[in-house]
């Protein structure tokens, strides 16, 4: 049999140890700022039933969704009449009961309706786990990627959305970026819009299409309305509100005029108001919070504020979004519990801190001092002072004996140990070893004592 190359999927990665102490920096730091803000956590399966997850997403969501063959002969079930016609759908239907999980929030809605008897409500839970979409795999979009989410369900408070906000803005400067904009808008905003121009029947694909602005360019919205069922009238009516300017209040002033006539779009400048007002009662470290009436993340199950985080320092997709949901339990049987969510792309904020240099140094060092015996009589001295080093909290490691003294203090540069002790007879005697700093490339001879005050300093 011919060996095959190994080799991963397209858009799928393995990490290094070096990557894992980036990537744990980075979900520590935002695991830490949900906990402050009195989130929990919780985890869902991988696998969903297929059940769950269509629908939710709207028709490009569905498309990118990852199905899992049923178990068996998966054929036997098939249905014939969508093999004959090569129609995948009716045929994915018949032969695939399960799926990747394409985001957190679903999967969370699931779980709340699921648990819904054991939950204090508001529930405020976070949860970082891995998600798939069948995406094409480019810069900064990958197929497999972390999500870290944070969503509170049973609180139609709008404090909770001006927190989400203080959350982004906590945890993207505890890691390090100086320039980032939070982008909110309101869903009932985007409803008015196609209220007015008469075309509320066409909001998903109205706010499918100006999602795309940043991307395709004003024209490129223009013709992607023009083939949705919109007229050159409607986009002339639309096009002035598409390209609003000036500061947040000033854009709510112009919308209250432009939307006069629609009570949902005046209901979501009404929620804008709230959250910004909110927001003077807290002082921001780093973010710019802007209200971009372009942005509508064409997902179908947002009804309120909406929201997306983008870095000013790198040339990156979003890093950061979500939104209020009013109705997404009751897709699950309960109704009338709202909730709103936000999620941080951690694969992209790792990108963004590796291009900006923002990871610290210390976060190459998984062991702190390795101990180096000439012979074995050495690695059965330094034992205790390994269980000790262990013990004080120090994450040490013992090279096994037999190996030079070149290689042990190579294996340490190459794994960026600052410490290295090296026992022989005399060490063994005198009860002083020798330890090396690894990065100043000094020696002394230490006791044990002095060696952990040391290390741990």
């Amino acid at each position: 049999m011919a060996s095959v190359k190994p080799s991963v999927p397209k858009g799928m990665r393995d990490f290094s140890p070096a990557d894992m102490v980036k990537r744990n920096y980075i979900f520590d730091t935002i695991k830490s700022v949900f906990r402050k803000y009195g989130y929990q956590q919780i985890e869902t399966p991988t696998m969903e039933n297929l059940t769950t997850l269509m629908g939710k997403y709207g028709e490009e969501g569905d498309k990118l969704i990852f199905k899992v063959l049923n178990s068996g002969d998966y054929l036997a079930k098939a249905n014939d009449q969508a093999l004959t016609d090569r129609n995948a759908q009716k045929l994915t239907a018949s032969i695939s009961e399960k799926a990747l999980r394409y985001d957190l929030t679903v999967p969370f809605a699931r779980y709340v309706v699921q648990h819904q008897n054991e939950i204090a409500f508001p529930f405020k839970r976070f949860q970082v786990q891995p998600v798939w979409r069948a995406d094409r795999p480019q810069k900064g979009r990958y197929r497999e990627f972390y999500q870290c989410d944070a969503d509170v369900v049973g609180s139609d408070s709008l404090l909770n959305e001006a927190e989400f906000v203080l959350i982004y803005d906590e945890a993207l400067s505890q890691l390090g970026l100086k320039d980032f904009t939070i982008k909110i808008n309101n869903r009932k905003i985007l409803s008015g819009i196609a209220e007015i121009i008469g075309k509320p029947e066409l909001i998903v694909e109205m706010t499918v299409a100006i999602d795309k602005l940043d991307k395709i360019g004003l024209d490129g919205v223009v013709a992607e309305l023009l083939t949705k069922g919109f007229t050159q009238e409607d986009i002339d009516r639309l096009e002035p509100v598409i390209l609003l300017e000036g500061t947040n209040a000033e854009k709510l002033e112009k919308l209250k005029a432009i939307l006069a006539t629609s009570s949902v779009g005046l209901k979501g400048i009404e929620e804008l108001e709230t959250i910004f007002a909110y927001l003077q009662s807290f002082t921001l470290q780093k973010a710019t919070v802007e209200l971009d009436i372009t942005l509508a993340r064409g997902l179908n199950y947002y009804t309120g504020a909406i929201f997306e985080v983008k870095t000013n320092e790198v040339a990156m997709g979003s890093i950061g979004g979500g939104g209020r949901y009013d109705d997404l339990t009751g897709m699950f049987g309960l109704k009338g519990l709202t909730g709103a969510g936000i999620s941080f792309g951690a694969d992209r904020i790792y990108d963004v801190l590796e291009e900006l240099n923002l990871f610290p140094q210390a976060s190459n060092q998984t062991t702190r001092v390795l101990i180096c015996p000439f012979d074995k009589d050495g690695e059965i001295y330094a034992l205790p002072l390994l269980q000790q080093l262990r013990t004080q909290g120090i994450n040490a490691e013992l090279y096994p004996a037999g190996a030079k003294i070149k290689k042990q203090l190579d294996y340490a540069n190459n794994k960026n140990i600052p410490y290295a002790v090296m026992i022989g007879s005399d060490e063994m005697q005198s009860g002083l070893l020798t330890v090396k700093d690894m990065v100043k490339g000094e020696q002394e001879k230490l006791n044990t004592d002095a060696i952990i005050e040391k290390v741990k300093a």
